[in-house]
């Protein structure tokens, strides 16, 4: 199919950009890690604070980069209009934005705790307007099959990002908190002026008509974002205000916010599926063969993140060492929060159904029930289990969210996902992953359960090649074979 084979190249450009991007920053959590205090609890302050930043761009968004390549692929309406009306709409979100926290700061750093840092807020209230500026134009990028212009961007922010942390970290010695958020302000006012050129060709025309239909559109995208968002970030915005102990929260929440960067492959891997699928699905939503698509789609997504999932847990014992030997005691969770990101992306896939029929309400109503049940166990276990409690809920409120979206899904807009295949890749996987947790028990030692746990995950690549992914069809190699 043409589509599969755009998808696959998009996916190969956007996915690069977002594993070397990954990759990069991962190099920050070691310097973090290794260099940053324990015992001050800073790298749990960034991992409260990032979460609040995470609720806020998905507000001032406001469901509007789904939407704006729902109303870009309208015969109907001109990009460029579309996008103009986008981004004014978010522009004056954000400056709204902008005004209150500058004007409320003292207040509103007092509720969150940082009375005594409102510096760390005011900063990174700049940084999440400013991101939310760019996430239209980057939305557009993807929209004009940009890929390369779209990567080269977010790799210079990343690129950018670890020569200051080095040289503040390492080679100044300014290990606090504060020079983490202030590097990202940097960062982000420079990325901010690529996008100045791509703005001044913009044919700009504001249509009010159009506003309307694009907000009747996005605001179910936007209680599903928040609803979303805080699946993945409610955990951290709650623990220190659940834990008993402030100061020792903080400290938890470092370990877990760190270890939690092990497991985010899962998260890389979803949001490059993303970042290509989502404008093909629109764009093939009138083609007779598109269930078909979307069924075929999900099986490889699932079996690609399994793979992912089985190598990161195969190979954790090395892993590991990403962090500071004192931020090491929530290693447990890693499988744990994996499970929930694949869940996450699974539900990613299926959300589809109701976006193609303007049904985006379900979608809320899904968002809202995982909410919901993320909040009630990080709520009630988070005093008692700490972290653990976090990583469970992540499961949780994904798990319920996916099967409900399934359930209703299957009802109102039927699409022949392969089950029995997609099922024989989770028992295998479970069945590898009890392998692997179960061979350390013989005491072997480190290099023989690395040995084991690598044939586990060569077993489970032989299965997928004999079963799904002919080396024959496979780019580069299949012309090999060919030329046999």
């Amino acid at each position: 199919m043409p589509n599969l084979k755009s998808l696959a190249k998009d996916t190969a450009i956007y996915g690069l950009s977002s594993i070397v991007g990954r990759f990069l920053n991962y190099l920050l959590v070691p310097l973090y890690t290794y260099y940053m205090p324990h015992d001050t609890g800073d790298y749990g302050i960034s991992t409260n604070i990032y979460a609040y930043t995470a609720l806020i761009l998905v507000l001032l968004t406001f469901g509007m980069e789904t939407t704006l390549f729902r109303f870009a692929n309208d015969e109907k309406c001109k990009p460029d209009t579309v996008f103009s009306t986008v981004m004014a709409t978010v522009g004056s979100l954000t400056l709204v934005f902008l005004l209150l926290l500058f004007g409320f700061i003292t207040p509103i750093s007092d509720a969150l705790g940082y009375a005594a840092h409102p510096d760390y807020l005011l900063m990174m209230g700049v940084v999440v307007a400013l991101d939310a500026l760019q996430a239209i134009p980057f939305s557009y990028l993807r929209f004009q099959k940009r890929a390369v212009r779209f990567a080269s961007l977010k790799l210079l922010f990343i690129v950018l990002s670890i020569v200051l942390n080095v040289v503040y970290f390492v080679l100044l010695g300014k290990t606090s908190v504060f020079y983490v958020f202030f590097i990202n302000l940097l960062c982000t006012a420079f990325i901010t002026l690529f996008f100045v050129p791509d703005l001044l060709h913009i044919h700009w025309h504001f249509d009010s008509q159009l506003l309307r239909r694009m907000l009747s559109y996005s605001w179910p995208i936007l209680v599903l974002g928040i609803a979303g968002i805080l699946n993945q970030v409610a955990d951290k915005i709650l623990f220190p205000l659940v834990y008993p102990d402030r100061a020792q929260a903080d400290i938890l929440l470092g370990d877990y916010g760190s270890c939690v960067k092990i497991a985010m492959i899962m998260a890389m891997i979803t949001q490059a599926f993303r970042y290509a699928y989502e404008p093909i699905v629109f764009a093939k939503s009138k083609d007779t063969d598109k269930t078909e698509y979307y069924a075929a789609a999900m099986k490889y997504f699932l079996i690609f993140t399994l793979l992912a999932f089985l190598c990161v847990v195969g190979w954790l014992p090395l892993l590991q060492y990403i962090l500071g030997e004192q931020y090491r005691a929530g290693l447990g969770v890693v499988p744990i929060v994996m499970v929930a990101e694949i869940m996450m992306g699974v539900y990613f896939n299926l959300s589809f159904w109701y976006k193609l029929i303007d049904k985006t309400i379900y979608g809320a109503w899904f968002s809202l029930a995982g909410c919901l049940v993320l909040f009630a166990v990080n709520i009630l276990f988070i005093p008692k289990y700490g972290y653990w409690a976090c990583a469970w809920g992540g499961v949780a409120g994904y798990g319920t969210a996916m099967v409900l979206s399934y359930v209703v899904g299957q009802r109102k807009n039927p699409i022949p996902y392969p089950m029995k295949d997609i099922l024989r890749y989770v028992a295998i996987t479970v069945v590898l992953t009890m392998a692997i947790y179960c061979f350390p028990a013989y005491d072997c030692g480190t290099v023989a359960n690395l040995v084991f746990n690598t044939l586990c995950i060569v077993l489970f690549v032989a299965y997928i090649v004999k079963r799904d992914v002919p080396l024959s069809q496979l780019p580069v190699i299949g012309k090999l074979f060919a030329r046999k």
